[in-house]
């Protein structure tokens, strides 16, 4: 405890040569500042935590008596936290005072006594109540009776205090079945807000799942079950054994050392671990950065596997709890699985406690009984425990046992059930003893905006969303997937494709290559055809092959199909491609995933699907591609009553890119927009319908071509709050801009049709019509996230020699207004975009563009790519 400052705030109040206020003041600033040079001087964060509560106790006595003579009937009660003992430095202070009949009586002194604490500079949470009201406020109200439970007298009349302690007894309210209840309800609630998962990218140290909420939660039930005063207790109940006390207060003071720097850096109540602190953190907390691996990283990998460990560990307690709480330990008769397992009251056990330690194997099948017995709602807690006490019997020696290779292979095939045991094997650390490498990535995150999750949780998710596919109620979701999932020979090569694909991450090098080879090992020690093995190491090695070339590269291109096609081989390995693809996108940031994406995919696929069926060697020639799309869209136009003349006229003057680019039914729609506000185009025409191929709104603008109109495009765009998928700009030999942006709204979803349509029809019109009024100016803000990641602008040009024009590859930071300010840097360098692809990967823009210069020619030129690329990174840093 700080004592300087208590006994110079002694001296003051004693000697009156300042205010009180003064003195308390800078007490409380004093000792504050002590306990942080301490801290970062390495003392326990256990002792500095109780510390301060002791210090704050002496402070609020020495105030109380300033207001309240010895005699009054009321009490300073410590409660919540502080009645734990228990402060971090920017903690709420809670109290409660006490008084006999009425509070009232009492009011003023009351008063002056609390607005002297926040005075002083504390974070108070106070209440007044009588004891009946505390009583009656207790009865009411779970949380207020939780918080009672650790109360703590300060001072005042200590009888009054046994008098609430007594009143509150669960012999009298809230006992200890109904208090369970509630807090377990109250808890699943709590974990739901956060997705019922420790691993999100800025988690709560405190409410996470895994968080010292759960910690706590332990707490609370074995005060009011067992009266129970310390965890301590918990082990001579025989609820703990010593290994798990060890665990648990290891969890809590890496969680409590995580919070009390937290508090320290921000400077005021924080719980949550935001990008803004991460890496401040990190430091202060002593991690460096090595080769492969961030400090950044490091550290939340650590704290990942921190709530991991706590996570099990409340969930085992919490169902022990359960069995002799709610059931009175009556779990009624066994009935028999086989002769090593067993089922009681809806859990799956042992049938004697030596069971691991004479058959190891026993370890993997306990999740395939309960695959083949769905009935069963999990493992029971004295089961769970005894796998966490043998794990370490998966060895070499029994990872090369055949019949381990065979139960776990015969889990993979399972007709249900798969990601539920995997997730299990997980939680209970059986996942990574029985494959190293996946150890590896147990709470490995990426400090970045785009993997959500942590590695594990991730893959884990992957294949949660491959199995969904095989769900019939569930084929509403995505029919393509749910189609081809039907025709696959052997599913279980695709979850082990999902488990592998990301097990190299954080290794060094490319996380691919090196996954295939770990997948081919692991194929050929399961003794898997030379033909598996070479499937599920391709498909490891190829992961990322098809979102690649769905986001950045012009999917309706055939040179791309077949080049696509070709690198796939044939429709067999589309196929399981295509379904680790959708399902690895979706498990990657389930909120960057969207229609459009999914759209590309599709049409990915099924025109990658028509090249393999066709053959590779027969290729479709272009000009019967473009002739077959135009004769299509002309029968389309006659039926609407356009002529033929009028039709070819405008089409002479398009490029054939335009053809090659659109469905017949978009050159049909834009043909007759432009065709009906005349081939002049004087006023912008802009028009909106949902894109015909699906997972985007197409918005076409058709206006007099000039310099900056991309940008201006993109810059109202941007101001109406939409989201870029893609665009086409075509230019005809007349003049005319003919452009499309393929658009979703911020949150990933279509323009609703309506009023929000005619607000972004009716701005556009406006803003294009007056392209002087055009302000390069992006007013929205940059959203807090993206601005603790500063990705290094990269710009690399290639020549796409077949289409006669140059593509160049963007990667920077992604915000608001970026595509405008790409579009200001081509209009001052003299360069023509044909098309964009937009691919945002969390906090990173990774986007390409088509482009030529005014004369449709590629641009060559060294010196003038390095000034195009002088001019980007000018506007994209302004």
């Amino acid at each position: 405890m700080p004592h300087a400052p208590l006994a110079e705030l002694e001296r003051r109040l004693v000697s009156g040569d300042c205010p009180p206020l003064d003195g308390f003041k800078q007490c409380v600033k004093a000792g504050a500042e002590a306990l942080a040079r301490r801290f970062a001087a390495g003392d326990p964060v256990e002792l500095l935590v109780r510390e301060r509560a002791g210090f704050l106790d002496a402070v609020l006595r020495r105030a109380w008596e300033l207001f309240l003579p010895a005699r009054v009937e009321a009490a300073l009660v410590a409660v919540g936290g502080y009645g734990r003992g228990e402060l971090h430095p920017a903690s709420d202070v809670d109290v409660l005072v006490l008084t006999g009949d009425d509070p009232e009586v009492l009011a003023s002194a009351i008063e002056r006594f609390v607005i002297l604490l926040w005075d002083m500079g504390l974070e108070i949470g106070h209440s007044v109540r009588s004891l009946a009201q505390c009583v009656t406020e207790a009865e009411q109200n779970v949380t207020v009776i939780t918080n009672l439970l650790e109360a703590r007298p300060l001072a005042g009349d200590l009888a009054l205090f046994e008098a609430m302690h007594s009143a509150i007894g669960p012999d009298r309210i809230w006992p200890s079945e109904a208090f369970f209840a509630a807090k377990l309800a109250e808890q699943e609630a709590r974990h739901r807000k956060f997705d019922d998962t420790a691993y999100n990218l800025e988690p709560n140290i405190k409410e996470n799942p895994g968080g010292l909420r759960d910690i706590q939660m332990i707490g609370w039930v074995a005060k009011r079950h067992f009266g129970a005063h310390t965890m301590q207790d918990l082990v001579s109940h025989g609820f703990l054994t010593d290994g798990e006390y060890r665990d648990l207060m290891a969890g809590q003071s890496h969680l409590w050392r995580i919070r009390f720097a937290l508090h320290l850096l921000a400077g005021r109540h924080e719980d949550r671990l935001l990008f803004d602190h991460q890496r401040a953190l990190a430091q202060a907390l002593g991690y460096q950065d090595l080769r492969h691996d961030l400090a950044v990283e490091q550290f939340m990998q650590d704290y990942y596997r921190t709530v991991m460990r706590l996570n099990r560990l409340n969930e085992m307690l919490l169902q022990l709890f359960r069995e002799v709480i709610v059931l009175k330990n009556d779990l009624g008769p066994p009935e028999p699985i086989n002769r090593r397992f067993q089922a009681r009251n809806g859990y799956v056990e042992v049938t004697d406690q030596s069971i691991f330690a004479r058959k190891p194997l026993a370890m993997l099948e306990i999740f395939l009984v309960l695959q083949q017995h769905p009935e069963l709602q999990g493992v029971r807690a004295s089961t769970i425990r005894l796998i966490r006490a043998h794990r370490h019997l998966i060895d070499e020696r029994f990872r090369s046992d055949i019949k381990a290779r065979s139960l776990f292979m015969e889990i993979l095939r399972q007709p249900s059930g798969i990601s539920k045991a995997l997730r299990r094997m997980n939680r209970y650390g059986i996942l990574a003893r029985y494959i190293p490498a996946f150890g590896n990535i147990v709470g490995r995150m990426q400090y970045d905006l785009f993997h959500v999750y942590t590695v594990d949780e991730h893959t884990l998710r992957l294949i949660r969303n491959l199995r969904r596919f095989a769900v019939p109620e569930l084929r509403n979701e995505f029919p393509l997937c749910s189609r081809v999932f039907e025709t696959l020979p052997k599913p279980h090569l695709l979850y082990l494709a999902g488990l592998f694909h990301d097990i190299a991450k954080g290794r060094g090098g490319d996380h691919s290559l090196l996954g295939a080879r770990d997948a081919w090992d692991f194929c050929k020690r399961h003794e898997l055809s030379d033909y598996d093995a070479r499937l599920v190491s391709w498909l490891v090695e190829k992961h990322l092959l098809m979102s690649m070339t769905a986001q950045r590269k012009d999917i309706e291109d055939p040179e791309v199909v077949q080049a696509f096609a070709a690198d796939v081989g044939d429709v067999n390995r589309l196929d399981y491609l295509y379904l680790l693809t959708v399902a690895d996108m979706r498990a990657t940031n389930p909120k960057r995933w969207n229609s459009w994406k999914n759209s590309l995919l599709g049409q990915l696929y099924t025109s990658a699907r028509n090249t393999l069926t066709r053959g590779l060697d027969r290729r479709q020639d272009q000009d019967d591609l473009i002739g077959q799309k135009q004769d299509e869209a002309r029968a389309q136009l006659a039926r609407l009553g356009y002529s033929e003349d009028e039709v070819t006229q405008l089409w002479l003057t398009l490029t054939l890119d335009y053809f090659l680019q659109s469905t017949p039914e978009e050159i049909a729609w834009h043909t007759a927009l432009v065709l009906d506000a005349g081939m002049g185009v004087e006023h912008p025409v802009v028009e909106m319908r949902a894109a015909p191929r699906g997972g985007a709104t197409e918005i076409f603008i058709c206006v007099r071509d000039r310099d900056k109109l991309f940008a201006h495009s993109t810059a109202l765009l941007d101001q109406l709050a939409l989201n870029v998928q893609a665009a086409r700009i075509q230019t005809s030999d007349s003049g005319c801009a003919m452009n499309s942006f393929y658009v979703l709204e911020e949150d990933g979803s279509l323009v609703a049709p309506g009023a929000r349509e005619e607000e972004i029809v009716m701005t556009l019109r406006v803003g294009l019509a007056a392209p002087e009024s055009f302000d390069p100016g992006i007013s929205r803000r940059i959203p807090r996230q993206l601005k603790h990641f500063d990705t290094p602008t990269e710009i690399v040009f290639d020549q796409d020699e077949a289409h006669r024009r140059t593509e160049l590859r963007l990667r920077a930071s992604d915000r608001p207004g970026l595509l405008s300010r790409v579009g200001q840097a081509f209009a001052e360098c003299g360069v023509r975009l044909n098309s964009a692809r937009v691919a945002t990967l969390g906090a990173v823009a990774e986007d390409t563009f088509l482009i030529t210069d005014r004369q449709n020619r590629p641009l060559r030129d060294p010196a003038r790519q390095a000034r195009l690329t002088e001019v980007l990174r000018r506007k994209l840093a302004s």
